[in-house]
């Protein structure tokens, strides 16, 4: 009975262990996955903490001229640019502009500026 026990309790705390970099990736923030838009393709995850926007490592982007990183509430909010993207592959970081609380914000967008197109969109879980 015994072996029984301690058998299921391993069984029960590796499952909570395997479950736990899903449910919470890197800073614990709200997480979301890109789709490409208008012909790109932009895909991997990203993280929204307090005062930055993470694009975590399976984060892939096909390229364009001028895309930048800003957040919109059921579109693309300009007022919000985070800055240009730093690589079209990986990690990177970005810092939430001062007056610009991320909780208001259900999106993050990668956009091309000098055209004025969409490039990708992450909805915030």
């Amino acid at each position: 009975m015994t072996n029984r026990r301690s058998f299921i309790k391993g069984a029960v705390a590796l499952s909570t262990l395997a479950l736990a970099p899903a449910a919470f990736a890197g800073g614990h923030g709200r997480i979301g996955t890109f789709k490409g838009l208008k012909g790109h393709v932009t895909t991997g995850s990203v993280e929204v903490l307090k005062d930055k926007v993470v694009l975590l490592d399976d984060f892939a982007f096909d390229g364009a001229p001028d895309p930048k990183v800003a957040f919109g509430k059921d579109g693309y909010d300009a007022k919000t640019l985070m800055g240009l993207l730093k690589s079209n592959n990986g990690t990177s970081t970005y810092e939430i502009p001062a007056g610009i609380n991320p909780d208001d914000y259900n999106e993050v967008w990668i956009w091309c500026e000098k055209f004025n197109v969409p490039l990708g969109i992450a909805k915030l879980g």
